[in-house]
């Protein structure tokens, strides 16, 4: 795995499901230790608001240490990922349920759809790490939409609590290494999703 993640550039992109935040900065520490360049990318809203997760600068603070680099935070910041060909891969982790449905309509409106309609421009894979309550529900249809795109890859999802949340989908962060692989092969990885 880590011959292919060596070297790579990666788009990290970070949006606001804010109680999967520390399993993806968890990733992006492993994705560097096995050699990868991350480029880093904050939605405006999960670069602003405090929660009880953390706050906005805490997580800044955490995802710059992390990548070694400043994070982007702007459209107009992230809009030169294409051109000047930045990001070999676009991981979008966590990946809410509003910001997938804004890449199943082109809406580009905040530093993560920018960054991905950038990156997307030369055809490269964008891997989404799923995490949203109504997956199952309202937001099934932009996930089916993006299923059905070119260049859009999944990090497997697990069903985390059947019972509670029924319509939950919460990506399995700890496969990113892998999927990020597969992606970068053409492959998505299956089963897409399970139930714990």
């Amino acid at each position: 795995m880590s011959d292919i993640i060596r070297g790579l550039r990666v788009g990290f992109a970070v949006t606001g499901s804010f109680c999967t935040l520390e399993k993806a900065f968890r990733q992006a520490e492993i994705l560097r230790e096995m050699g990868a360049e991350l480029v880093p990318v904050m939605s405006e809203h999960a670069a602003s608001t405090d929660t009880r997760f953390g706050t906005a600068q805490e997580n800044l603070a955490r995802l710059q240490e992390i990548a070694s680099r400043e994070v982007i935070t702007t459209i107009t910041d992230a809009e030169p990922i294409g051109p000047k060909s930045l990001t070999d891969i676009m991981l979008v982790a966590p990946c809410t349920s509003n910001t997938a449905a804004k890449l199943a309509n082109s809406v580009t409106d905040t530093s993560v759809t920018m960054a991905v309609k950038s990156h997307l421009r030369a055809g490269k894979p964008v891997l989404l790490a799923i995490a949203s309550n109504d997956s199952l529900l309202g937001s099934a249809r932009n996930i089916g939409e993006l299923f059905n795109r070119k260049s859009y890859y999944f990090v497997p999802m697990l069903q985390d609590d059947t019972e509670k949340k029924p319509a939950s989908l919460v990506a399995e962060f700890s496969m990113i290494p892998q999927a990020l692989e597969a992606a970068m092969k053409g492959i998505q990885l299956r089963p897409i999703i399970y139930s714990s």
